[in-house]
């Protein structure tokens, strides 16, 4: 068996203890597990494949950086999803892609409480993210808070728990829920706005459709 299928096999623990001690060739190897992993989980809360790029070599230099502080009290994927998190809510801060924030308050004077919104506790159908929708869903993301933004991708994409997305987030498992909570009722808001402005125009030309074929009829 070769060193490099001796690699493959190993765990991410055993890969982090030997790095620890000093074997680059350990810390390589992870780097090579995770690029794909953590790349996507960048771009999908950045949308910017320069930034992202820019985020990727910054997870994995500070992930280098903090290794021989890190005590494997929580799994390697876990610790490094939280370094890119940060990493991407910096470069998503320092480009102000959010002007309003759903937590900022209202003109009304509410204070910390979720603007109006419809209740709704679930993802989108994933039937539907298809096509058009799709490309309304991306955009949909892309309009969400950076804090919310990462939740949602950490825990709804990437399949993290609520605690294990708290752990990458720096943040509190109740935290965590009202952000995802927050997120969702903003995308079923923005899908549904779509889909029933996808229905009114399908009744349309429907509506047309039958206008013209009723114009050339005549009565018997």
């Amino acid at each position: 068996m070769t060193n490099a299928t001796l690699r493959a096999v190993e765990t991410d623990e055993t890969l982090v203890r030997r790095a620890q001690g000093g074997d680059t060739s350990a810390f390589d190897e992870l780097v090579r597990r995770y690029t794909q992993i953590v790349y996507r989980v960048l771009y999908k809360i950045l949308r910017h494949e320069e930034d992202s790029q820019d985020a990727l070599q910054d997870t994995f230099v500070s992930a280098y950086r903090a290794l021989p502080r890190f005590r494997q009290d929580a799994r390697f994927s876990t610790w490094i999803y939280r370094i890119a998190t940060n990493a991407a809510l910096m470069k998503a801060r320092a480009r102000r892609t959010n002007l309003v924030s759903l937590d900022q308050p209202t003109d009304e004077g509410e204070t910390h409480s979720a603007r109006d919104l419809p209740d709704w506790s679930a993802t989108p159908d994933e039937e539907l993210l298809t096509g058009e929708t799709r490309r309304v869903m991306e955009d949909a993301i892309q309009a969400l808070p950076a804090e919310q933004r990462a939740a949602f991708v950490l825990h709804d994409i990437q399949d993290l728990s609520s605690a294990e997305t708290a752990q990458a987030m720096g943040i509190t498992v109740s935290a965590v829920n009202s952000r995802l909570h927050r997120a969702r009722v903003f995308l079923r808001d923005r899908i549904g706005r779509y889909l029933r402005a996808s229905d009114r125009e399908a009744l349309r030309k429907i509506d047309a459709r039958g206008f013209e074929g009723s114009t050339g009829q005549t009565a018997a």
